[in-house]
């Protein structure tokens, strides 16, 4: 394939070798007819198929094909569950076969920095490692059908305010361990065909034009093997972003593009070299496509419907269940209150908005399974195009919610509360939807609430109820995964891939977001989400990993594979886990990591490692981890690499970041060796710190008057000492030190550090 790459190179013009670099249109990429090289198309949705027919608009936000609609990511991260979204990509890649589309645009892995980020409903999670799993199982299943999958939106796109022209300032081992690292794992474990860059600009250069993020990292750090493609209208200067490492352009920019890369080539300012290295990235995707291209494909409806409905069951929380008020009995009245129970909001607002195959409503879902032996009573409650009370609603709601033993109350976000587009600007509830609650309380103490939302909401109202569960936008099944879960067809088993903060001021980036004019400045640094609350001793609202079930486990008999180890080494954990109660259900086992003690600011614990497992009452199973380097390791900048510092590391295994279970601990000897050189203005603590030198420095106390305290009290004169650089000797020892010999201390010191 590569020497027929290399032909048809050399037999297109200058002209079509530009022209490959930009799209026909808004969803199709160029054809080269005379050299049988076809157009193809690709198109939005991570969570769906959103391709447009014919007679769509062009900016393609509506007609679009049925296809099946998944929950969206914000849910599915929530499922904790790698194989089951890898199904999802499955699915998802055998309806672009049917639909004749080379690329799905997704899955987005950018960091939920703050919950008022308006598309944080596309996304993973505020956890690097566990959105880069959730992102990389999703481009292994879809790729498995042949089909390309596009990692979004590379780098930094963590709002959507002047998302096209912000700046995001990171310093270095913020971007490289948090936002950066979402997608590291996704490209080196799983291989997306390709990647698209972000419209913002990262520490004040376009993503689009950044050779060190485009190149430097992702292909030369990271392998990435496919081409890069850019947000729809991502591109500043065509030319720029050729030579830093984007590929495709999209959408067609009318000819204006490739004319630029033509003159750029005529004036020397580009290098034909580089194009052609852009044209053959550009081929192989185009031929891979065509070698993957599944005749007369086709896919059942149904099939991916109840795939969906099982995926929904799987990412929705059970937050709050008082007095076991779920699962609901059979029997009896139940009042179900709300539009959204008839009307659900099951996707986000933009580009990833989805036309569904079918929609089930909770109410008719809920009545089927219920069955004849339970009365259910339906109130509106209030109004979904607006916000205002309807009092006459409410009286309703009161009255439906008096005459039953249960209300359940479905409530949530409207469609206009979160897009892309946009950003939020609170975490409230709409103001009737708050109403609704304080109405039905009135007359009923078993309340259930049900929430359709993208992200983190505020719930003064917590305690006026006896159950949440939250439900996310849970996709065309939504109504038949609640009804599932709400009468205990299945246990819960979703856990939060995100922290809900008790208010809006508590979250990290409270203060920075969403920035100055078009600068935003990352300030908290690496404490975002989970690592923020654990290191501010926070209590959120709900923690990270935090999830109910019916059913109770227990775990026990934690294993270290080893007490010590060297970095270059593996480690592996085990644990027994048990279900204890007397329903089915699944578990979802966290690892997290803590460096004991470190020379460099880390939060308390980090996850590294989880696992879903499906336990029936009384049976108990082992799960395994294995950690390698990357798991104990921060990024040093003085050595543009990761790092593992030697020391005691402790492993903590349990059912949420703030629900460990058990612990253990392991001492890892790093393999790379930090170089150290003393000058004058290194402080007596330093050389105290390192054993090597620690003797030397104690002697220092003559030189500065401090012999007596070193006798009489040495701990006072270790901290008197600590902060003192060397070149105060000369000062305090008033002609017993010199400059020479400081000179010859630090030779003395730097020898014996390089000798280790």
């Amino acid at each position: 394939m590569t020497t027929k790459i290399q032909e048809l190179i050399a037999q297109m013009t200058l002209e079509e070798k530009a022209g490959l670099c930009s799209g026909r249109d808004f969803w199709n990429t160029k054809g080269i007819e005379r050299l049988g090289i076809p157009a193809l198309m690709v198109t939005d949705g991570p969570h769906g198929l959103r391709k447009q027919k014919e007679s769509a608009d062009h900016l393609g936000l509506h007609n679009s094909v049925p296809a099946t609609c998944f929950p969206s990511a914000a849910g599915m991260a929530s499922s904790w569950n790698r194989e089951l979204i890898g199904k999802v990509g499955e699915a998802l890649g055998a309806e672009c076969q049917a639909e004749n589309v080379a690329v799905l645009l997704g899955p987005g892995t950018n960091i939920k920095r703050s919950p008022l980020n308006g598309r944080n409903f596309e996304y993973f999670s505020e956890d690097p490692y566990l959105s880069s799993e959730m992102g990389g199982n999703h481009i292994k299943g879809v790729q498995s059908q042949g089909v390309g999958t596009s990692l979004k939106h590379f780098a930094a796109n963590n709002q959507e305010h002047r998302r096209m022209s912000t700046d995001a300032v990171i310093d270095e081992r913020t971007l490289r361990e948090i936002y950066l690292a979402s997608f590291e794992g996704a490209v080196k474990n799983s291989q997306p065909w390709s990647v698209m860059c972000s419209y913002n600009r990262v520490n004040g250069e376009y993503a689009s034009e950044s050779e060190y993020l485009l190149t430097r990292i992702l292909r030369d750090e990271w392998g990435f093997e496919g081409f890069v493609v850019s947000d729809w209208g991502a591109v500043n200067e065509r030319v720029k972003a050729l030579q830093a490492g984007l590929e495709l352009e999209m959408p067609s920019s009318g000819g204006i593009g490739d004319a630029k890369i033509v003159a750029a080539v005529n004036s020397g300012e580009l290098s034909e070299e580089t194009l052609n290295l852009a044209v053959e990235r550009l081929l192989t995707f185009i031929f891979k496509t065509v070698e993957n291209r599944k005749e007369n494909a086709s896919f059942n409806m149904e099939d991916h419907h109840r795939l969906a409905r099982e995926v929904a069951r799987e990412s929705m929380v059970l937050l709050r269940n008082e007095d076991h008020i779920l699962p609901l009995a059979k029997e009896g009245t139940i009042a179900i209150i709300g539009e959204f129970a008839k009307k659900p909001r099951y996707q986000g607002g933009g580009s990833s908005h989805v036309n569904p195959t079918k929609l089930d409503d909770a109410f008719t879902e809920m009545k089927a399974i219920a069955g004849a032996d339970a009365e259910l009573l339906y109130a509106q409650g209030y109004e979904l195009d607006r916000d205002d009370i309807n009092a006459a609603l409410l009286q309703e709601a009161r009255e439906a919610a008096a005459k039953a033993d249960t209300a359940v109350l479905f409530l949530g976000l409207p469609d206009s509360y979160e897009s892309e587009g946009y950003d939020r600007s609170h975490l409230s509830l709409p103001e009737s939807h708050k109403a609704l609650i304080a109405a039905v309380s009135e007359v009923q103490s078993n309340i259930v609430v049900v929430l359709s939302n993208g992200s983190p909401v505020e719930m003064p109202w917590i305690h006026q109820t006896k159950g949440i569960l939250e439900g996310y936008l849970g996709g065309q099944a939504f109504g038949g995964a609640i009804a599932d879960l709400l009468f205990g067809v299945v246990s819960p088993s979703g856990k939060l891939a995100e922290t809900f903060p008790a208010k809006l001021s508590d979250n990290p980036s409270f203060l920075n977001f969403p920035g100055e004019g078009d600068k935003v400045e990352y300030k908290e640094g690496i404490f975002v989400g989970y690592r923020y609350y654990d290191k501010k001793e926070m209590e959120p609202l709900f923690p990270f990993g935090f999830g109910l079930s019916y059913t109770q486990f227990q775990y026990g008999d934690l294993r270290v594979s080893s007490s010590r180890i060297k970095d270059t080494e593996t480690l592996q954990v085990s644990v027994t886990v048990q279900n204890t109660g007397n329903r089915p259900g699944k578990e979802i086992v966290q690892l997290y990591v803590s460096d004991i003690e470190s020379s460099v600011i880390r939060p308390l614990q980090e996850l590294k490692g989880f696992q879903k497992v499906e336990l029936q009452p009384g049976e108990q199973k082992e799960v395994t981890f294995e950690l390698n380097k990357h798991s104990f390791a921060y990024y040093n900048v003085s050595i543009a690499d990761w790092h593992v510092e030697s020391g005691t590391f402790q492993i903590s295994v349990g059912s949420s970041s703030r629900d460990i279970r058990l612990s253990g601990s392991v001492e890892i000897e790093s393999t790379t060796p930090i170089a150290v050189r003393y000058h004058r203005n290194t402080t007596v603590g330093d050389l105290l710190e390192n054993p090597l030198t620690a003797e030397i420095a104690k002697k220092y106390s003559s030189v500065f008057g401090f012999e007596e305290a070193m006798e009489d009290n040495p701990e006072m004169f270790l901290a008197m000492m600590k902060y003192m650089p060397l070149r105060a000797m000369i000062a305090f020892g008033q002609g017993k030190y010199t400059e020479e010999d400081l000179a010859a201390d630090l030779r003395e010191l730097n020898a014996l550090v390089a000798e280790g």
